[in-house]
């Protein structure tokens, strides 16, 4: 067996590299691929991906989560949520596991590096995910689809950097259907118009421009099934938010 190294957020895995033999193809929209898993106490998410969700990070789709290499997309690929399903015969379910991006991470020409939860998911029984893991590194095939549960248009939480009033940074937690958020601006009410917000980093956006006595207003550069659209919230964070908060708009992507 051969050992790679897998950066995976802030931490450094090593996880067994060998490469499944199984068939590869797409159909009804599926690409095909390589997914792994990260080493993690007690078979759990972790709350240091570089997406910037921290403990939500942890218990999100029940910690089924992913760091991804090119479906990140400088941050915007944050909160995306992907069907992947292993492709090794007699091991694998049909349905394979629905996951949640809320890291980077780069692996051997693998598009995944699942938590141990996500990756058992994706065998058929108990016995085959002890033979998934062993592997180390399995073929599968993946399709974007619309994150599940919630019933908001978006979740903005206050990241724990924010410094009340003078400094505000928000992590776009998720987005409705089969969305990406790729800048946010606020409304700057004295001079009557839009302030852009700079990414930080992963899905966190932030601004030193914060309104004091007023509601926050925000509006959303999004790309989706729609197109490349700007999508307003209107009293999307009360002025006398807090660290850790999340707030929900029901606001229409479609």
């Amino acid at each position: 067996m051969v050992s790679a190294a897998l950066t995976f957020g802030y931490l450094i895995f090593i996880c067994v590299v060998v490469v499944v033999p199984a068939p590869c193809y797409s159909q009804d929209a599926f690409t095909c691929s390589r997914a792994t898993n990260y080493g993690s106490p007690y078979c759990q998410a972790t709350s240091t991906g570089v997406c910037g969700f921290g403990e939500y990070g942890r218990t999100v789709n029940y910690g089924n989560v992913a760091g991804v290499s090119r479906l990140f997309r400088n941050g915007s690929g944050c909160g995306a949520c992907y069907q992947v399903r292993c492709k090794a015969p007699h091991l694998c379910s049909d349905d394979g596991v629905d996951v949640v991006v809320t890291d980077y991470g780069e692996g051997d020409h693998t598009d995944f590096i699942m938590s141990p939860s996500a990756y058992a998911r994706m065998a058929c029984d108990a016995a085959a995910s002890h033979e998934l893991f062993a592997y180390g590194v399995v073929d599968v095939e993946f399709r974007r689809v619309p994150c599940s549960g919630g019933g908001y248009g978006i979740l903005i939480k206050i990241h724990e950097h924010s410094k009340y009033p003078d400094y505000l940074a928000i992590a776009i937690l998720s987005v409705a259907g089969k969305n990406d958020v790729l800048a946010v601006d606020i409304w700057e009410e004295d001079c009557k118009e839009w302030i852009g917000m700079r990414r930080a980093f992963g899905a966190v956006f932030d601004t030193t421009t914060t309104p004091r006595t007023t509601s926050i207003s925000l509006r959303f550069q999004v790309s989706g099934s729609a197109g490349l659209t700007w999508v307003e919230a209107p009293n999307a964070i009360p002025p006398d938010w807090k660290l850790g908060t999340a707030y929900q708009s029901n606001i229409d992507f479609n």
